[in-house]
């Protein structure tokens, strides 16, 4: 089974949520795979090692799970982008 495969089987549909008409994709699924989750990363890092990145930036909170790991794998700075309206230090 390919990464793309293995993900689509395990990201679980939550349709109508937050709201009606929504369809939220759970990634927590991934998460839960310690193994895939490194399938994961090691896959990010392979297709971004060898271009010129200065930063990862990652938008809240989604982008903060892989974002940060990745960041630190590359040797780069990681950026944590929030959502409009929520404080910051």
């Amino acid at each position: 089974m390919t990464l793309e495969e293995n993900l689509k089987s395990v990201i679980r549909d939550v349709p109508d949520f937050p709201k009606p008409g929504i369809l939220f994709k759970d990634i927590s699924t991934i998460m839960l795979d310690a193994e895939l989750s490194k399938k994961v990363l090691v896959h990010l890092k392979d297709l971004y090692q060898e271009e010129s990145i200065d930063a990862v930036a990652g938008i809240e909170s989604r982008g903060f799970l892989f974002g940060y790991p990745l960041a630190m794998e590359l040797g780069v700075p990681f950026i944590l982008i929030r959502k409009q309206g929520k404080a910051s230090l």
